[in-house]
């Protein structure tokens, strides 16, 4: 599985996944930390990311795009530090990594971590 780490996802993150045995790469060491969300979401989809971010903007993104793809974990944690979210992206791995390689928009948050599949439809 490969991860590409959105602005608000630190770069500390990276080795860690790594070690982990996943590809992992942030958007400003693609050039791409200017890019628009669109276009972040259309190179993670074109490139078989799945997208970390702490950004509202790509889960409707997704919503009005009716795409399956790419998956997209949204941490809307209170403490964004690297270790807490690590580990917190463990507990989706746990929970939601068949989610993630089949199409999900996933939102964690210290209560929950909620998976929607790909394409959202209304409900």
């Amino acid at each position: 599985m490969k991860f590409l780490l959105d602005m608000g996802i630190s770069i500390h993150l990276i080795p860690e996944l790594r070690s982990d045995g996943f590809e992992a790469a942030h958007i400003a060491d693609l050039s791409a930390g200017t890019l628009p969300d669109a276009e972040i979401l259309a190179r993670a989809r074109e490139e078989g990311y799945v997208l970390l971010v702490h950004d509202l903007d790509f889960p409707a993104l997704m919503a009005a795009s009716g795409s399956r793809s790419p998956s997209v974990v949204v941490f809307r944690l209170k403490n964004m530090r690297p270790e807490n979210v690590l580990s917190f992206f463990r507990k989706v791995l746990a929970t939601a990594k068949e989610d993630l390689e089949q199409g999900a928009i996933v939102s964690v948050t210290e209560g929950t971590i909620r998976v929607r599949s790909l394409p959202l439809r209304d409900s």
